[in-house]
């Protein structure tokens, strides 16, 4: 099965071309530069390296979120559109679990992004071998709710993030387990591990209905409540138009 596999979810861009398990060309950026007009050209250089076509690809895998709101719009939009194109399958993983991956070691590990106001996207997984089970679910959480969730599992964690210098003076005074963390190159996405990880997956989103996973309202969303006080409507205002 021929395979490709990127990331867009936060600063790093991260493009991955596979044929089964064997990696045939792969690219990673960490520069702050707008991914709308930079995926597509290195998505095309990445398949011309790897010696495919476009047309060659059988199944396209894309980190679905959490992560930048518009990063997650662009990525997905974009494996929406090539998987119609090509008639490929389409498969979302979470930015989270793929972190996660590159963690070398058996045991406990806490992925997690900076969202600002003391609050991360997060998830709490353990990790044996390249098998994840999945402890605490990715959501949007106080960065001390984490670390509580950390002391209640009561092992050993090791974070993966690149905002841990953000978060080191809360850890150091919350944390009750011992802990260690991977950051700068090793916390960033690797679209090969998103590759492996999408096939092994066997459930196939939709082209049509697949939607980001933000984990959280949209800036409009927070701005529709506040001027709509009595809509007590729940979940996602995210929907699909026919």
């Amino acid at each position: 099965m021929k395979i490709l596999a990127f990331d867009t979810s936060n600063v790093a861009l991260s493009v991955a071309v596979l044929d089964n398990e064997h990696l045939l060309a792969t690219q990673t950026t960490n520069i702050k530069r707008n991914h709308s007009s930079q995926l597509m050209p290195i998505i095309d250089q990445t398949i011309k390296t790897s010696g495919l076509d476009i047309n060659d690809i059988d199944r396209i895998v894309v980190a679905e979120g959490p992560g930048s709101y518009t990063g997650l719009r662009i990525a997905v939009t974009t494996a929406k559109t090539l998987a119609y194109a090509v008639n490929a399958e389409l498969i979302g993983v979470s930015s989270l679990a793929l972190l996660a991956q590159n963690d070398t070691q058996d045991g406990i590990v806490a992925p997690f992004f900076n969202a600002r106001q003391g609050n991360v996207f997060a998830g709490i997984y353990e990790k044996k071998g390249s098998k994840l089970t999945t402890l605490v679910e990715d959501q949007h959480i106080s960065f001390e709710d984490l670390l509580n969730h950390i002391n209640q599992i009561g092992k050993p964690v090791n974070f993966i993030t690149t905002d841990f210098e953000d978060f080191r003076e809360s850890i150091e005074n919350t944390l009750v387990v011992p802990s260690s963390h991977l950051d700068g190159w090793n916390a960033l996405p690797n679209a090969y591990f998103l590759g492996l990880m999408g096939l092994k997956k066997n459930e196939l989103e939709n082209v049509y209905t697949a939607v980001p996973q933000y984990l959280r309202v949209t800036e409009a969303e927070r701005n529709w409540k506040d001027q709509h006080p009595n809509d007590v409507r729940s979940g996602s205002y995210v929907r699909q138009i026919d």
